[in-house]
Formats: structure tokens, C-alpha cells, sequence
């Protein structure tokens, strides 16, 4: 098996297209179901009667509940892979976001988001587990591709929020389009996931000893939560910024979070190639660096236009960072057992649960623009701690079957 490996390795990059479908699948409908419940948040605020505080303790609680389970995720992906574990939390996803919508108590509520919660984390971190094993086949940076897939699926999402409200339908029957075709897609595509066996062949080194180091995905993982102190921020407050703190029409409140989105997504199409072509380290520096201008650019901003556009700019810079962490994680498991992937995964809702309350808290006491300067220093550290992002040495694989 391993004299197959290098062989293939010495041949130079494998493609695999109909498993890099699979795996592009398993991101977009997680985009998808996100996106679609947390633009509905404001709808279920109203259909519980969740005061605002209420509901941010809520909110709080349910990236906790995600970091547990992606510390599971690992533990029983090391066991039986990725692809199985995957396989069973995606459609929990799905149902859980149906639930949320069908249930008419805060108790049953609270049980559907704690379920959301835990197959959420479940899914991040094994669909991340299987994108850096494929990209380990392929030989060369295919992340940010799968991130631009997510990317796009959300905005897919957050449109069937608003068609659904514009036709005036029952809250679960959005959710109930958005969890069939998840389901679907998820059962159809599944079996050609990459199986534990293959998972273990196309790590670095498949004899090592399965441990992770925790000095450099601490590191990493600090950048991810730096990231997503920024990302959240925009997502809860960009609208609000530029309703209250710029005086926009409530017609292109919105505006900010879709141009972020929308950047974000044309940043991770060509992301890869900035990797590959300068390496991991150049490109989140200078990725951050983009990310860093659009951050002043909005604190700046003496008109909604302005802010707008330093919205976009954020999105770009910052669409290379999560793709290259979970990358870099990777090579330091070399027995490719999925720790690292995982451990990583936690920071992401530790940014979650620091960023938007750190921000709204800033605003409070001082203005919407000290708000976001709050994230624009804390994004700028990111910098320093790029060289965790340079992967060991590694090898690309293509004699192993990975579907079923």
C-alpha cells in the first residue's frame, strides 16, 4: 500500500472529481442549512416571544453545545472515520433546522437546537477532515474551493429566507425544502465520501504515532478565532452599524453582510492558487492584511457606500485564513486520525462566542465605529501568527480507492 502511495506521489497530483463532489456537497449543505435557520432567528424570536437577552444567551449557547461536538467528532472519526460520522450528523442538520421551525414550545426548541448544535460541530469537523484528505490525493491546496461552495450555498440559504417570507409560508415549510434537499443530496452523495481506511493510506505518514502536537494548533486555532471574531461581528452587527451608526435606509441595511459574503466567495475561488503559488504563510498575511484595510475602511466610512465597500474588502481578505488553518492542522496529523482538524474546529465557535458580544459591547459604551475598530486590532494579530501555517513536508496520494 505505501510503495502504491509514493509511487502515485512520484507521479505528481491525482484528481478524483466524482469524490471531490462528494465532499463539495457535504459543505454546501451545511452553508445551506446555516444560513437558512440563522436569518430566520429574528422570525423565531418573534414566534417564542424571546426577549433580547433571552435570545442571545440562547445564541451563546448553541456554539457551546457545537464545540462538544466537534471534540466527538473527533474522537469517534479517529475510530471509524470521517465518512461515517459525517453521514449520520448531516441529516441530523437537516432535521434539526425542520424541527426548529415545526415545534410550537421553547422546551422542544430548546432540544432541537441543542440537537442542531451537536451535528453542527459533528459536520464541521469531519467534512473539514475530509476535505484536507482529499486534498492530500490531490497534492496541491483545494480547500478554499470547498469554503467558496459553503460560501455560496449560504447565500442560497439566506435567499430561501426571504422567498419564503415573501410568500408568506409557515416557517417550517422553508425549513422543510431546505432539509429534503440537504437529505437528498447528502444520501446521494455520501457513499462516494472517503472511507477510514483510505483516510489513513493518504495521511503523511500512515505508521506514525497518532499523536498532535498542541503548541501549533493553538496557534492556528487562535488565528481561526481571531477570524471569526471578525466574521461574526459582521454578521450580527453589520446591519446595525449601518442602519444606526450611518444612518442608512433600512433597504440596504443588509447590503453589508451580502457584499462580505459575496466577496468572500470570489476571495476562496481564487484562494488556492494564491497558496499554492506564494505558500500558506504569504497568502494568509497577506490575506489579513486585505482584511485589516477593509476592517479601517468601514470604521472609517463617512457614508453607507463607503462601509459597503469595506465590508467587501473584509470578506476577500479574510476568505483565505479558515481554508489554510484547517489545511496546515492537517499536516500535523500525520497518522491522519482527525484530532487536529478537530481541536482546531473549536476555536471557530470560540471566535463565535467572544466576537459579537465583544463588539456590541464596545458600542455600548463608546460608538459603532470604536465597535468594529474592536475586531480590526484583533484581526491585525493574525499576522504574527501566520508561520504556524506552514505544513510540514508532504505527500500526495491516488492508489487508494476512497468511495464505497
Amino acid at each position: 500500500m505505501r510503495q502504491s502511495v509514493q509511487a502515485s506521489a512520484d507521479a505528481g497530483a491525482y484528481r478524483d472529481p466524482v469524490t471531490r463532489r462528494a465532499v463539495g456537497v457535504a459543505y454546501a449543505v451545511q452553508g445551506l442549512c446555516f444560513a437558512a435557520l440563522l436569518t430566520q432567528v429574528p422570525v423565531l424570536q418573534d414566534k417564542f416571544d424571546f426577549s433580547d437577552g433571552a435570545l442571545t444567551l440562547l445564541l451563546l449557547a448553541v456554539p457551546v453545545v457545537a464545540g462538544l461536538g466537534s471534540v466527538l467528532a473527533g474522537f469517534f472519526a479517529e475510530r471509524f472515520g470521517s465518512a461515517v460520522v459525517l453521514r449520520i450528523a448531516q441529516p441530523l442538520v437537516c432535521l434539526s433546522v425542520l424541527g426548529a421551525g415545526a415545534v410550537g414550545d421553547r422546551p422542544l426548541l430548546y432540544g432541537v437546537l441543542a440537537v442542531f448544535g451537536l451535528s453542527v460541530g459533528a459536520v464541521d469537523a469531519t467534512m473539514n477532515m475530509q476535505g484536507v484528505s482529499l486534498e492530500r490525493r490531490y497534492g496541491r491546496a483545494i480547500l478554499a474551493s470547498f469554503y467558496a461552495v459553503w460560501s455560496a450555498a449560504g447565500i442560497v440559504g439566506a435567499l430561501s429566507s426571504s422567498a419564503n417570507e415573501h410568500w408568506h409560508q409557515a416557517l417550517w415549510v422553508g425549513f422543510g425544502v431546505v432539509a429534503v434537499l440537504g437529505i437528498a443530496a447528502s444520501a446521494v452523495t455520501g457513499r462516494r465520501l472517503i472511507r477510514r481506511d483510505a483516510e489513513r493510506a493518504l495521511a503523511v505518514d500512515p505508521t506514525a504515532v497518532p499523536a498532535v502536537p498542541w503548541r501549533p494548533i493553538v496557534l492556528i486555532g487562535i488565528g481561526v478565532a481571531l477570524m471569526y471574531v471578525a466574521d461574526s461581528a459582521t454578521s450580527n452587527w453589520s446591519a446595525e452599524y449601518l442602519r444606526r451608526g450611518l444612518s442608512s435606509p433600512a433597504e440596504f441595511a443588509a447590503w453589508g453582510y451580502a457584499v462580505y459574503q459575496a466577496c468572500m466567495v470570489l476571495g476562496r475561488l481564487g484562494a488556492d492558487q494564491a497558496a499554492r503559488r506564494w505558500g500558506p504563510v504569504t497568502a494568509v498575511r497577506a490575506g489579513v492584511a486585505v482584511g485589516v484595510l477593509g476592517l479601517a475602511v468601514v470604521v472609517a466610512a463617512p457614508d453607507t457606500a463607503v462601509a459597503i465597500v469595506g465590508f467587501g474588502i473584509l470578506g476577500f481578505g479574510l476568505s483565505v485564513v479558515v481554508p489554510q488553518s484547517f489545511s496546515a492542522a492537517g499536516q500535523y496529523d500525520p497518522a491522519g486520525t482527525g484530532l487536529a482538524i478537530a481541536r482546531v474546529n473549536l476555536f471557530n465557535y470560540v471566535g463565535f462566542l467572544v466576537g459579537a458580544p465583544l463588539v456590541g459591547a464596545a458600542e455600548q459604551l463608546t460608538t459603532w465605529r470604536v465597535g468594529f475598530a474592536v475586531p480590526l486590532v484583533l484581526v491585525a494579530a493574525i499576522i504574527p501568527l501566520a508561520t504556524a501555517f506552514r505544513p510540514a513536508r508532504r505527500q500526495s496520494a491516488s492508489a487508494v480507492p476512497v468511495g464505497e
